[in-house]
């Protein structure tokens, strides 16, 4: 009996990963190394490169360059201030919304997909791995923050104003970084790569933002693995209410850690 696959032939999986590697490397120059006419340079090859090879692929990959451009156009870091809160926030949910609504109703997919109520439960190994990520962010982020002296790049949340707004913030982002990077971005390149290759293309994009938003120094230590981990469990459960469970979790972890970093005498939980 004759196999039939369903992979893409070799031949056209790496010219496809020519396009691929430089839209994710316009990532690290637009958001890590912020220099923009290089990394809109590269985008734009990213795209004429995409277009020789597959227009199916094109379309996908440019929806994906869509948010990044989106999101590019406003500062990415943690001012507070309401008026940078509500321009950053107008761009990052326009970089989801936007991708998914040209993917719904002009290519007429069903692809991007942000499913919240799959109807299967948690598994014990599931519960367990959010004690797991609790008991990472307590040894590390205090650590990673202090010592670098990172935890500078948020502000100080002393004013009972700027402690609910970095609340929000920090969880807000949280959100959406599933949103783009999971469901979206890494969605999308799974169409085209064997999973392990989507995830770690979506992956230095993930990572790159994050440097942009203040996990520098020694932050891609953290960021990158976290960010395979998210895609490869978003792979195993399919549940975008899990993958975000996992960030806000680890997140709220964070949120007291730059409490604590700002305010040594605040929250004597923390080893550090």
């Amino acid at each position: 009996m004759t196999t039939i696959s369903t992979e893409p032939p070799r031949t056209a999986l790496s010219w496809k990963l020519v396009p691929a590697v430089l839209l994710s490397a316009s990532g690290v120059l637009l958001f890590g190394v912020e220099n923009e006419p290089i990394g809109y340079t590269m985008l734009a090859l990213s795209m004429v490169t995409a277009a020789l090879v597959d227009a199916g692929f094109f379309r996908h990959l440019a929806l994906i360059a869509a948010g990044m451009v989106i999101i590019s156009l406003v500062p990415l870091n943690a001012d507070l201030s309401l008026r940078h809160m509500f321009l950053m926030g107008g761009a990052l949910a326009l970089a989801v919304l936007v991708p998914w609504l040209v993917s719904r109703f002009a290519y007429r997919e069903t692809i991007i997909k942000f499913p919240i109520n799959t109807g299967r439960k948690w598994p014990l190994a599931a519960k367990l791995y959010l004690v797991g990520v609790v008991a990472l962010g307590f040894f590390i982020l205090p650590v990673y923050l202090i010592s670098t002296g990172v935890y500078l790049n948020w502000p100080d949340p002393s004013d009972p104003t700027i402690f609910w707004r970095l609340f929000l913030g920090v969880n807000a982002v949280g959100i959406w970084d599933e949103l783009f990077f999971i469901c979206t971005a890494f969605t999308l390149l799974r169409q085209h790569f064997p999973d392990w290759l989507a995830n770690i293309l979506q992956a230095v994009v993930f990572s790159s933002f994050l440097w942009e938003i203040g996990y520098q120094a020694w932050g891609p230590l953290l960021t990158f693995p976290f960010a395979l981990l998210q895609g490869y469990t978003f792979k195993l459960t399919k549940s975008f209410t899990y993958v975000v469970s996992v960030h806000l979790i680890f997140d709220f972890v964070l949120f007291l850690a730059l409490v604590h970093a700002h305010n040594r005498d605040w929250l004597p939980i923390f080893l550090y």
